[in-house]
């Protein structure tokens, strides 16, 4: 019974101790973007006191969205560097040289050590094509062409504006010329010689083309019908 008592105390300490044991990851970078052709480097760390057997692995989605996981071997573009620890956190690095389109995925290290596997949060690393120049301007040519924009826009709202008011100051012009010319008609006119000769005419239309026959002188005969 004693005997069976001590087995079962060392398995519940091995299994405390191997729960306890288990390693703490820390947090990955989640993204990257890089352009092509450029390096970069993938981290993942975590806190233990073992030293597993790390291997990395990239998830790829293809054209039709599906996953495809590999391996990621060294080679002349993809570098394992060495583990390196700092402060009780243990990192492990993938390097790419140049890195490629075909090099954008989800990258993650996977933890061997014994009966424990384990993988970390994952990088997605997405590699980009970038944008060509279509024209190369220094800082000074740019500045110069907005200052030359800025010109030309204050020249579009003042010319039509100016042009307005020169067409509005020619328009109150001819009005008040055209009004003195017609104050200067009647400026050398005077009232009275305009009152008797209307007067004069009024008399003429009263008394009509003939005159009364009772005014005519005696020898003025009527002719007989």
């Amino acid at each position: 019974m004693e005997f069976g008592l001590v087995i079962f105390l060392c398995f519940w300490a091995a299994a405390a101790s191997a729960k306890v044991e288990e390693p703490k990851l820390e947090a990955d970078e989640p993204f990257q973007r890089v352009a092509v052709a450029h390096d970069v480097t993938v981290s993942c760390c975590y806190r233990w006191t073992k030293t597993p057997h790390i291997t990395w692995i990239v998830n790829v989605h293809l054209v039709n969205d599906t996953p495809w996981i590999r391996l990621v071997n060294q080679s002349e573009n993809v570098i394992h560097n060495p583990m390196s620890e700092t402060n009780g956190v243990k990192c492990h690095s993938l390097v790419f040289k140049s890195v490629q389109l075909n090099d954008t995925g989800l990258y993650q290290c996977k933890l061997n050590y014994s009966s424990l596997h384990m993988f970390s949060h994952g990088t997605f690393l997405q590699v980009y094509i970038p944008l060509q120049k279509t024209l190369n301007l220094s800082e000074s040519v740019k500045n110069s062409i907005i200052t030359a924009e800025g010109v030309l826009l204050l020249l579009c709202v003042l010319i039509p504006g100016t042009m307005l008011l020169c067409k509005s100051k020619t328009l109150n012009e001819l009005n008040k010329k055209k009004g003195r010319e017609e104050e200067n008609i009647y400026e050398g006119l005077n009232l009275d010689d305009c009152n008797s000769a209307y007067h004069q005419i009024q008399r003429s239309n009263q008394q009509g083309p003939y005159q009364d026959v009772a005014s005519c002188g005696e020898d003025i005969q009527l002719e007989k019908p």
